[in-house]
């Protein structure tokens, strides 16, 4: 099944964001090194995408990059969100994958409002299935569900 180039945006920015919580480098280093090094067989975070000769559609690479610098610059306080909704959960006990599709989410409800709730949520939830365990998808819809109350709440 082919999936959007959205989609695949998505599910690269979570690498992306995967590999920089685990090198703790600048945003441009953990690009250079991610596109310089795409290869995905028998990694933690899923199948191979792209052959290594079949550049990512301009598109899609965009979008990923867009994702993944828009959690770097809003850091701080994409991450004291989660925290503040993530009742008895500290980032630090929250699953590598699950927090970096929080990240990504977070991101687009807090600062792409032309990317509506329902997409954030379902997208992150379809993610979550497919590259986390079984309580990934219901954690995830109901903090993002939570989050999207607070800081997408519609005007009265």
């Amino acid at each position: 099944m082919q999936i959007g180039h959205r989609r695949q945006g998505r599910e690269l920015a979570i690498k992306i964001l995967y590999c920089f919580e685990q090198g703790k480098g600048s945003i441009d280093a953990v690009l250079e090194l991610f596109w310089n090094n795409f290869r995905f067989s028998n990694d933690v975070l899923g199948d191979t995408l792209d052959d290594l000769d079949v550049p990512v559609v301009p598109e899609t690479r965009e979008f990923a990059e867009t994702l993944a610098r828009g959690f770097y610059q809003h850091r701080e306080q994409i991450d004291r969100v989660i925290d503040e909704f993530s009742t008895n959960w500290s980032l630090g006990r929250i699953a590598k994958v699950d927090l970096a599709i929080l990240r990504m989410s977070c991101y687009e409800l807090l600062y792409l409002p032309e990317v509506p709730i329902n997409v954030v949520i379902n997208e992150a939830v379809e993610i979550g299935k497919r590259y986390g365990t079984a309580d990934t998808p219901s954690f995830i819809n109901g903090l993002l569900d939570k989050i999207s109350r607070i800081y997408r709440a519609p005007a009265p």
